[in-house]
């Protein structure tokens, strides 16, 4: 996936659903659905359009979508992860539960609810203005609740979105698609009532999902490791903890993961972070330079990131300092989720050469900062797509006259 002949493009994963899907998955989750073979007709239709899409906007690694990912209930959870509650036994959704207090001790990095996320209370006022943009969901009514025994049982769906995806790579002439799956680190985090302790869950949850990341990879396909969490937790300690602290902490979920992924082929894995991507002032998420080497410790073979959203754009810089490792690749978003402005071909291309600059220009492929699906109208999505393949194509000209 090298940019060996110009710069390659891809994206983070979730891309915009058509309509006739979100209604069926509205009436699947609520347990309204009529045909169970209809829907699964008009999955597979979506994800063979997705990937026509891709391939006409001239995307080089193209995903599916994340279609196949669906949030179970009436639970505010994000299908980026949440999906995984239909494919994990032992988790159970519940109202007003409330997590049980217990003794912290000194220097003890522990995650406080999303309602006490620093930057949602600094900022309490214009999160809770409907009119500026920056409002937060509907509060979370669910929480899901580990109440047994850790084990996977999504084989059925996995092996369903992979055939959708390979049928679809196949229509399209294309030999090569990435899979999105959540990280442990990032799906964990949710209520314990089980296990002795967090981080026996922690590993749990990556024994399980070891086998959905082992058919995606042993069906031929890349797999995507999302996990917002490595730097989307810092928020989430109030107070702010050291950041020293943090990295320990962080380092036990770089552990799971790499646990999870033991002896795959780390050619075949991607590993994205962000910081939680939701639309909002982001003032207190923890610099790239404090956890570079923490997403370098992940044993995968590229390494995807926001690095156009304007609270983060500045740390290519990062490159500068930080040696990629031999072998490794850079996806650094180069359009962003984060706005409705679509980006100038040109602004692409000045971000993609300031990478290609600091690392080598065969070792950055261009991508978005995260999913685009349900963050801007699809209109826009798309034309954002249009302007990353633009700017890619210029960046190339520009990089061949070094």
């Amino acid at each position: 996936m090298a940019s060996t002949d110009g710069t390659r493009t891809t994206h983070a994963g979730s891309l915009p659903r058509p309509h006739e899907l979100i209604s069926l998955n509205s009436k699947l989750v609520n347990g309204e659905l009529e045909s169970d073979a209809a829907y699964q007709d008009v999955l597979r239709s979506a994800v063979a359009r997705v990937v026509q899409r891709q391939k006409e906007i001239g995307i080089d690694a193209v995903g599916d979508g994340e279609y196949g990912h669906v949030t179970r209930g009436a639970y505010d959870f994000g299908s980026w992860r949440g999906y995984v509650l239909e494919r994990v036994a032992g988790l159970d959704l519940v109202e007003g539960w409330v997590p049980p207090e217990r003794p912290v001790a000194s220097g003890e990095v522990t995650l406080a609810p999303a309602a006490k996320r620093r930057d949602w209370l600094e900022f309490r006022e214009a999160y809770a203005d409907p009119d500026c943009g920056a409002a937060l969901p509907n509060p979370r009514t669910y929480a899901s609740v580990c109440r047994g025994p850790v084990s996977y049982h999504g084989h059925e769906k996995i092996s369903r979105d992979i055939a959708n995806f390979k049928a679809a790579l196949d229509a399209a002439g294309l030999e090569e698609g990435f899979m999105n799956a959540v990280a442990p680190g990032s799906f964990s985090r949710f209520g314990n009532e089980y296990y002795d302790s967090d981080e026996e869950l922690l590993f749990a949850c990556a024994d399980a999902m070891r086998e959905e990341y082992a058919a995606i990879i042993g069906a031929g396909l890349v797999l995507q490791l999302d996990d917002p969490a490595i730097a989307d937790n810092w928020d989430l300690v109030n107070p702010a903890p050291s950041v020293e602290a943090y990295k320990r902490f962080t380092m036990v979920r770089i552990e799971a993961l790499n646990h999870a992924i033991r002896g795959l082929p780390e050619d075949r894995i991607r590993f994205h972070l962000c910081w939680g991507s939701w639309h909002g002032p982001h003032v207190t998420d923890i610099p790239m330079a404090a956890i570079v080497d923490l997403m370098l410790a992940v044993n995968a073979g590229s390494y995807s990131f926001e690095a156009a959203n304007v609270r983060h754009e500045h740390e290519w810089r990062v490159w500068n300092e930080c040696k990629l490792p031999e072998g490794k690749l850079l996806l650094p978003g180069v359009v962003s989720h984060a706005t409705n402005v679509v980006e100038h071909p040109e602004l692409v291309a000045d971000r993609i050469c300031r990478f290609a600059d600091a690392v080598g220009p065969e070792n950055v492929v261009a991508s978005t900062d995260c999913g685009l699906g349900g963050r801007v109208h699809p209109q826009i999505a798309w034309a954002k797509l249009e302007a990353l393949v633009a700017g890619a194509r210029l960046a190339t000209t520009r990089l061949s006259r070094h």
